[in-house]
């Protein structure tokens, strides 16, 4: 007798490649329509799945998991980020929570890249500029944006991708630095050149570009707070490819508004999709709709995983993405 398939509700739009695996493998329900589900639907899912597959758009808190059937025995996210999961009321209900690690390291860390040199030689101002018609030619003193190489980068979090980020900026000749809970292997340090900071406080004042690449974390929440900020000079630029909630926006706006830094490369914002209106104001900033690991071959990989995570799981196996706390 051929063995049932597990319930799975996906709350988002997949590639089709994997939701047709998904259909082959278990019994799916898809929301083909991609828009977010609202609280009552992700109820609805919660009491009826066996295994829900969220996005970050997906606020899977206690109020939600306290309304989940006994049957619900594995989120399966779909996306490397968790702070939008309780964990622990998923671990204290006997739900297993899986994500997507690895898959979306290089392309983030490109996409951080790219936003340092779009922020620093003044790309986006460029672009409009020449889009308007007011352009006139090339001028000497025309749109004149700062040399990166030589400067100091410090890196906020030095997991998957601020390494990736790393290797990337020492190849554009930038002067690695970097904060993080634990000092990362000496090799690594050897190979990538980088000067490791206990104090967040005491790299924050001394460098040139400064970015964020932690996970959102209770205690990574407002990491750069408005105090932290004033510790920044006037010439910096800060880029986040992270999460919003790490830097306290309000403040970050503040700053920028009164020259108080160089500018900044935003991907992600503190109550997205709501940007700060005063941001969309700003040439000095360059913003991005939340699109750093918006890649096709990273879209399909990140599905694998999910996949790989059920099926593991279902065969009675723990599964490789397993989340088991936090990091930074």
């Amino acid at each position: 007798m051929p063995q049932k398939k597990p319930q799975v509700v996906v709350t988002r739009k997949l590639p089709d490649a994997i939701e047709t695996r998904m259909m082959e493998l278990f019994d799916v329900s898809l929301n083909l329509s991609d828009e977010p589900m609202s609280k009552s639907q992700l109820v609805e899912a919660v009491k009826n799945a066996e295994v829900l597959v969220p996005t970050l758009t997906d606020r899977i808190d206690a109020g939600i998991l306290a309304q989940a059937g006994d049957k619900l025995r594995l989120i399966a996210n779909y996306g490397t980020g968790v702070d939008h999961i309780d964990l622990a009321t998923a671990r204290s209900r006997g739900i297993t929570v899986t994500n997507t690690p690895d898959v979306l390291t290089e392309d983030t860390a490109d996409m951080t890249m790219a936003l340092i040199l779009a922020a620093s030689r003044r790309l986006s101002e460029g672009e409009k500029l020449l889009r308007s018609g007011d352009w006139t030619g090339w001028s000497p003193t025309g749109i004149t944006g700062h040399r990166i190489y030589g400067k100091r980068l410090g890196i906020i979090g030095m997991g998957r991708i601020g390494t990736a980020v790393a290797r990337r900026a020492k190849g554009f000749g930038l002067s690695v630095h970097y904060h993080n809970r634990h000092r990362v292997h000496p090799d690594t340090e050897a190979e990538l050149e980088a000067t490791f900071w206990e104090s967040l406080d005491q790299m924050l004042a001394r460098m040139d570009i400064i970015s964020v690449n932690c996970p959102h974390t209770p205690g990574t929440y407002h990491l750069l707070s408005a105090r932290r900020l004033k510790l920044v000079q006037s010439h910096v630029y800060i880029i986040n490819t992270s999460r919003g909630e790490v830097i306290d926006e309000n403040a970050l706006t503040r700053m920028l508004k009164a020259g108080d830094l160089a500018g900044a490369g935003l991907d992600v914002f503190e109550n997205e999709p709501a940007v700060n209106p005063k941001l969309l104001e700003m040439d000095n900033v360059v913003l991005l709709p939340h699109m750093g690991s918006a890649t096709i071959e990273g879209r399909l990989d990140m599905g694998e995983k999910v996949l790989i995570n059920i099926k593991t799981f279902v065969d009675g196996h723990k599964p490789p993405d397993r989340v088991l706390g936090e990091a930074f």
